[in-house]
């Protein structure tokens, strides 16, 4: 039996830390929102980027493998050939959650996540919603 999004995204959200991959330096990118929507409700966050030294004034992880620990769960705003890619990494480095932003998602992906046993959110919801997102 499937668990249903919501169950699904309550468990997204038991990571003690968020990694959100494809994060922007950019306010008006979704990578940038992602992030800050994360910090808005209280919740930690790692901005991954390979070439910015930081986001938002937060040290950023150059690649998913670089990530603490801590981060069990990712958010992935990258296009869908380098969503395969941060799949691939994120089941190396044993995360267990991934929400593929809308845009981000691609069928092989997801099948890669099914296959790794990792609970995936890329239906379409997005975290902006789901937590509520407002510019300040």
């Amino acid at each position: 039996m499937n668990p249903s999004i919501d169950q699904q995204i309550a468990t997204f959200f038991e990571s003690p830390a968020f990694g959100v991959v494809g994060a922007s330096p950019n306010r008006d990118k979704y990578g940038n929102k992602v992030l800050r929507c994360y910090l808005m409700h209280g919740h930690k966050a790692i901005p991954v980027h390979p070439a910015q030294k930081e986001i938002e004034g937060l040290p950023c992880a150059a690649s998913v493998s670089d990530l603490p620990a801590e981060v069990q769960s990712i958010s992935v705003i990258t296009p869908p050939q380098v969503t395969e890619k941060v799949v691939e990494a994120a089941i190396s480095k044993g995360i267990k959650n991934i929400w593929m932003q809308p845009g981000a998602e691609s069928p092989a992906a997801v099948e890669k996540c099914r296959r790794a046993g990792i609970n995936v959110i890329a239906d379409g919801s997005c975290l902006l919603v789901i937590l509520g997102y407002h510019e300040h």
